[in-house]
């Protein structure tokens, strides 16, 4: 099973990554990040690791672990 992490600091909460997830498995963080917003994070599940969500992260600030 494959793995995602997300540099929850670094996100800029476009969110991008939660619309290109075919599995659903990203999802906007109840807290704010060092820059005011709230960033998407991994929540968990049968992530099947296509990286959908690294390639379309404009800060490329996603690693996808398989």
């Amino acid at each position: 099973m494959a793995k995602i992490k997300i540099d929850e600091i670094r996100c800029k909460g476009c969110y991008l990554c939660i619309t290109s997830c075919p599995q659903g498995l990203i999802k906007v963080s109840d807290r704010l990040n060092i820059k005011g917003t709230k960033p998407a994070r991994f929540k968990g599940g049968k992530c099947t690791g296509c990286s959908m969500c690294a390639i379309i992260c404009p800060d490329c600030i996603i690693q996808v672990y398989r």
